[in-house]
């Protein structure tokens, strides 16, 4: 019985083996017909667009400097978008993992083909998985002879869930590889990096009773925006980086009813009352000048374009968070929604802890996660964190009159509290090894301050579990109501959570990377 069963798995298993041999080199031979033309970055023309015009006399006052500005609030991180999209007169170069067609996400769109119409350039590339059901929006935004769109690693077969899964199985090893950073570019003159995607969530335009994103993006003006730019065109040109009409070569969309559905979802009520509220009367001038700081220490982080194949030919940008943590003298603060250090990440850490230099960490909690089977691996590394003298808080803010917490969204990492890192890269195994993640590193020390101010707030006791070790067993100690309340299971997290938190804990997988 048990040789007959032992059979029909070995049997299925080369099975399963041939036919993911089959599914990549088909894949192989489709991205290598499929692939797009090299495409660059535009140079300056001889006529100065609107943000050329504003960025030269600040930049010619503070020659070889870059300026760079926090974006914390959301809807400042939604008007900077819509405000450059309006400037814009040469190009727009933009990269997102998600851009849902939502009230926000159909406003940013209706900005780009403004653009558009004006002659600017615009190239759109974003990760396929997040696309799937709105490629429609997509498509007919690439009809347009100034916009191309492009699907980073995309699946062959749309608009069918069962095929598109069997591919997607079947070529785990290529697929599960995406990008995660997220930049917006305009006229080559500003870039926005961090970690917010498009959508109502990271733009605080939420309905009653759902759930916003607390994140955080930085503004770069100056030299180092053409590194951002050539980041940019090696992700573009990349083989994974597809056409999206190499998916659908002969789908046609009536350009008219596009032009009308784009007009009404990004013009009404809702949406007009938003923007006004989000520009706040601020033109471009103000957004993105009124707390640019200028400074020589900035220094763009991206993984290169070969970890997208597996392929490590250079540093990857976790190699570089990885020196910089075991760098630190004296402190290091950690903002990540998703923190599943493994084996390396967590000896790093306690190290540090152990010899005197305080670890703080900040993640969501249970109760505010939106994948609380990542928590679930998180809490196996709760106890040897506290154990080596980390402190660990747990995003809990109030509920604001909802069923739902606000979630934390927010990759930065703080050094010394003279040196800072913010970007899409969590402290993740999927941020380490597999995911394409984007980041700036700065020692400006106003906007570090700013930054720690910021950690300080969001663990204060009405806004975070702060996670201790007594004996054997977690507390999570908060204020509620204005008391101070201790819970020695993981607090306001139902059932369900708790049960595949726990369970999912117990799986050894994500201890062996």
């Amino acid at each position: 019985m048990i040789s007959v069963f032992l059979g029909w798995m070995t049997g299925l298993a080369l099975l399963l083996y041939s036919a993911s041999t089959v599914v990549l080199r088909s894949s192989a031979r489709f991205l290598e017909r499929a692939r797009g033309p090299v495409e660059l970055k535009l140079p300056r023309g001889d006529v100065a667009t609107p943000l050329d015009t504003l960025l030269d006399p600040l930049e010619a006052a503070n020659p070889g400097l870059d300026g760079i500005a926090n974006v914390l609030e959301n809807t400042d991180a939604f008007a900077v978008r819509a405000l450059t999209a309006t400037e814009a007169g040469r190009s727009l170069d933009l990269i997102y993992y998600i851009w849902s067609t939502d009230l926000t996400g159909w406003q940013l769109l209706a900005d780009i083909m403004a653009a558009a119409d004006r002659g600017v350039r615009v190239r759109l590339l974003l990760d396929d998985v997040n696309v799937q059901g709105f490629d429609l929006a997509f498509l007919a935004m690439n009809q347009h002879p100034n916009v191309q769109v492009r699907l980073f690693n995309p699946i062959r077969n749309r608009g069918h869930w069962v095929r598109r899964g069997m591919e997607f199985v079947l070529g785990l090893s290529r697929f599960n590889r995406r990008i995660h950073g997220k930049v917006w570019i305009a006229d080559g003159r500003v870039a926005v990096l961090g970690g917010r995607n498009v959508g109502d969530t990271y733009f605080g335009a939420t309905a009653a009773g759902a759930r916003n994103a607390h994140d955080a993006d930085v503004i770069l003006i100056g030299p180092k925006v053409a590194d951002v730019e050539d980041v940019f065109d090696s992700y573009w040109n990349l083989g994974l980086s597809l056409p999206i009409l190499t998916l659908w070569p002969r789908f046609k969309i009536n350009m008219r009813r596009f032009r009308k559905k784009l007009a009404r979802r990004s013009a009404n009520t809702k949406a007009r009352r938003y923007r006004i509220e989000a520009l706040a009367g601020r033109d471009a001038a103000q957004v993105l000048t009124e707390r640019l700081r200028w400074t020589d220490n900035v220094e763009v982080l991206a993984d290169p374009p070969e970890k997208a194949l597996g392929q490590r030919v250079g540093p990857w940008l976790s190699d570089t968070l990885t020196e910089a943590i075991a760098a630190a003298q004296h402190e290091v603060r950690l903002i990540t929604p998703y923190f599943v250090p493994g084996a390396e990440g967590l000896a790093v850490l306690s190290d540090l802890a152990k010899r005197g230099v305080q670890v703080r960490l900040l993640t969501n909690s249970l109760a505010s996660t939106d994948l609380f089977a990542v928590h679930g691996a998180y809490s196996t590394y709760r106890a040897p964190l506290l154990a080596a003298g980390a402190q660990l808080y747990e995003y809990a803010p109030p509920r604001n009159g909802t069923s739902k917490r606000d979630l934390l969204h927010t990759k930065i990492f703080l050094f010394d509290g003279k040196t800072a890192i913010v970007g899409s890269h969590n402290f993740d195994l999927r941020s380490w090894n597999i995911n394409i993640e984007l980041g700036l590193r700065f020692d400006q020390p106003e906007m570090v301050a700013e930054l720690m101010a910021m950690f300080d707030k969001d663990i204060a006791p009405h806004c975070a579990y702060s996670v201790t070790q007594q004996g054997r067993r977690l507390v999570w100690t908060s204020e509620r109501g204005g008391k101070t309340v201790q819970d020695w299971t993981e607090p306001e997290a139902g059932t369900t959570r708790l049960l595949t938190a726990f369970l999912i804990g117990k799986l050894p997988l994500h201890r062996h990377f």
